[in-house]
């Protein structure tokens, strides 16, 4: 058996990262319990599965990767069918001992766990083979005796089956036909004529085990039987007539004979289940790993969770984090219900000091940082911003909440400073520290001195440290320590309520008088308090909350002048993309235009020439010329729209026959025929055209149809020719004509007829 991820017993081993108590406030169970209700499994399945916090790096990251593919898949609407499964390991481990009987009802949980897992392993057939879940349910081993016998014997509703055995649907056979022939010899007696009045009723019942009828107590003695029974008030016998009783006899023993088949049929299907027993044990390993998978995936999507980046520097950057118990509202996650945090620890920053209001979510945002990280460490997702990163620390301290104990004398002060020295004790460069009200308990300027001491101790040993306080003397600290920053939870100073997010690089100011007066204290009360608080204190807290206010105005112009940036890239863009568009739109309209203006031309030539080829009389020479010239303007005029072509080679100064040569106006290669001074002759196409060297580009390299020495001397003798200006196609086929046509008509423009 191969595990896809690590070895199986390592996969769920429970190594606590943090203790019990810290696992408690940061409501840790909660979370089990509502991953338990996305399972498909039965109640009690999630157990099997042990969701807890992981040591091993490489076995998270494969937790965190088989959530992926669950997610991927559950996107797709696929999921495999595991309801109907249940926890066999309690069942497993009764049954080790030889002899050892299990009951009807946990066979059939044996045979429904059976039949999900050959759904599941099939399932997974059909998917992706390198998903690391489909290997993990590739080692799922099929069991097919056992699941033959045990749907031969077991039926769905938990009882034995007549074809358990041949031996047992025999017995039931005859046990029917006993049973028939009893109730056919009372039903005659309740119905004859001389012995149906002495009965209460024409009923036939059981007592103690026994076919009876009810005879009227005053009929006593006038039917032979024996009495199994009489009711309360005396005036029925249940009879049992002599007639039934050698039946009734054989009844029993048939079913005495009944009950000792199904215990040897059960201890039967006992023993192949204790011989399968370290199989079913890792199936149901698998089978439970991969529903916990899919639950974990599901939990994910109702809060919108995802993998944040797992990074080996000791940082914390979760940003738009949100406590995932907040959001749940009557059994559904709402994302409007948790306000999200920006939680930020650098490499540089070895603590962060969260100060601020009452009730402003200064605890909300420790709690969300450790629930978090254990979530991670136990191959969930989180909710938070896809951009986040995390450390996975190995140890997690957290001191949340009064550790006091009148039981054993410790006060509430005692009880953090136990704590605290616990913390000191272990902690090291893997380690998260979480401390809640910190400093408090005792003289506000004596706790504030040893927490500024154990803060330092911490920084050299290398932790990492989030406390939140109301110590000005802690905020101050803060402010002139480099390792050290502080943050402040927000508050709206207009509406007295606090905005649940973190402001980094100022304390926030503890408003208990504002808060004091939004929860409803007498006005006079609050003004005796500020009275009593002292002008340089309340000078202090009101230039805090200005600050702070200040912070928050320039965070939210930020804010709108980052989305003002985005908007106008966002419309620069698009104006890139129409002007583009535009100057297609218009070399395809130009292209056009030229193209419909030169069709027109051409079709206007032809027509000239056909009306002066049918035109009476001889074409005069000078309205030749005229007709030419028109022509010849209308050419020009177009020359404006045509599509300019970008010169890409030089103007050919040497040239040799068979050169290769491009014509830019046409953006056409043309090869070298004959040279004339200025201009050249071209064959382009099969056919000859004259063009000036000006027109003309040379390749570079000089490209020739077949290799030339351009080093040598070339000649070639001139032949002239005479030209006609007539040309006779009578009598030739179509294609002969327009070959000779073809070279008629070269011939007289390269001889300017």
């Amino acid at each position: 058996m191969v595990d896809s991820g690590a070895t199986r017993p390592n996969l769920f081993e429970i190594q606590m990262i943090c203790n019990e108590a810290a696992l408690q406030r940061l409501e840790y169970p909660r979370l089990r319990t509502l991953l338990a209700g996305q399972t498909q499994s039965e109640p009690g399945y999630l157990q099997a599965a042990q969701l807890v916090p992981l040591s091993d790096r490489d076995v998270i990251d494969a937790a965190l990767t088989e959530v992926d593919e669950s997610v991927q898949w559950l996107l797709d609407g696929q999921s495999p069918s595991l309801g109907g499964c249940w926890d066999l390991s309690v069942l497993l481990k009764s049954v080790q001992a030889e002899g050892s009987l299990i009951v009807v009802e946990d066979l059939l949980k044996v045979a429904q766990s059976l039949r999900v897992m050959g759904d599941c392993r099939h399932w997974f057939k059909t998917q992706d083979q390198k998903s690391r879940l489909a290997q993990a349910a590739a080692g799922i081993v099929a069991l097919p005796e056992l699941q033959r016998r045990l749907q031969d014997s077991i039926s769905s509703r938990g009882e034995l089956l007549d074809s358990a055995s041949f031996e047992l649907g025999d017995l039931r056979y005859q046990i029917r036909q006993t049973k028939s022939r009893i109730k056919q010899q009372l039903d005659q007696l309740l119905t004859g004529d001389h012995s149906s009045s002495l009965f209460q009723e024409r009923l036939i019942t059981i007592r103690n085990n026994r076919y009876v009828v009810p005879l009227k107590s005053d009929c006593r003695g006038q039917i032979k039987g024996f009495v199994q029974d009489e009711s309360a008030s005396g005036q029925t016998l249940y009879l049992e007539p002599s007639q039934v009783l050698e039946g009734n006899n054989r009844l029993q023993q048939l079913v005495r004979e009944e009950q000792r088949e199904e215990r040897r049929i059960l201890l039967q299907l006992a023993e192949l289940v204790r011989r399968d027993a370290a199989v079913l044990d890792i199936n149901q390993t698998f089978l439970a790993r991969i529903d916990l998978r899919f639950a974990a995936a599901r939990l994910s999507r109702s809060y919108h969770g995802c993998r944040p980046e797992l990074v080996s520097d000791s940082i914390v950057e979760l940003r738009q984090a949100r406590h995932p118990l907040l959001m749940e509202v009557d059994g559904h996650f709402d994302l409007s219900a948790a306000a999200p945090v920006d939680i930020l620890l650098p490499e540089g920053c070895h603590a962060l000091v969260i100060s601020g209001p009452n009730t402003g979510g200064k605890s909300v945002a420790l709690k969300t940082l450790g629930l978090l990280l254990l979530m991670v460490r136990s191959g969930l997702h989180i909710p938070c911003d896809p951009d986040s990163r995390l450390h996975l620390y190995q140890h997690l301290h957290v001191d949340i909440g009064d550790e006091q104990s009148i039981e054993e004398s410790l006060s509430t002060f005692s009880g953090h400073l136990l704590k605290v020295r616990e913390i000191l004790e272990q902690a090291d460069a893997e380690t998260l520290v979480l401390l809640d009200e910190a400093g408090t308990g005792t003289d506000p300027a004596e706790g504030a001195a040893l927490i500024q001491a154990v803060l330092d101790q911490l920084c050299r040993q290398g932790a990492k440290i989030v406390l939140t306080t109301h110590l000005g003397q802690l905020k101050h600290f803060a402010h002139g320590h480099a390792a050290i920053e502080n943050a402040a939870v927000g508050f709206d100073p207009e509406t007295l309520l606090p905005t649940y997010r973190l402001r980094y690089g100022i304390p926030g100011a503890s408003s208990a008088l504002t808060t004091a007066r939004r929860l409803g204290l007498p006005t006079p009360v609050i003004q005796r308090a500020v009275q009593y608080l002292g002008e340089e204190e309340h000078d202090h807290s009101v230039l805090l909350t200005r600050l702070n206010a200040r912070q928050q105005e320039l965070e939210d112009e930020l804010s709108q002048v980052k989305q003002s940036r985005i908007e106008a890239d966002i419309a620069q863009q698009l104006r890139k993309r129409q002007l583009s568009q535009l100057k297609e739109k218009k070399r395809e309209i130009l292209a056009r235009a030229t193209r419909q203006a030169e069709e027109l031309i051409t079709a206007t030539e032809a027509r000239m020439k056909k009306l002066r080829k049918h035109k009476p009389g001889p074409v005069l020479p000078l309205q030749s010329i005229d007709e030419r010239q028109q022509l010849t303007i209308a050419r020009e005029e177009l020359k404006p729209f045509k599509p300019k072509q970008k010169r890409t080679g030089a103007i050919p100064v040497e040239l040799v026959v068979g050169e290769l040569l491009r014509i830019p106006a046409l953006g056409i290669e043309a090869q070298v025929e004959r040279l004339h001074g200025e201009s050249v002759e071209l064959l382009v196409g099969g056919k000859r055209m004259r063009q000036p060297l000006a027109a003309l580009e040379q390749f570079k390299p000089r490209r020739f149809v077949e290799p030339f020495k351009v080093s040598g001397q070339v000649s070639r003798k001139v032949v002239e020719r005479q030209i006609s200006t007539r040309l006779k196609l009578i009598g030739q086929r179509v294609d002969e004509a327009l070959a000779h046509l073809e070279r008629f008509i070269d011939d007289a423009m390269l001889n300017n007829l």
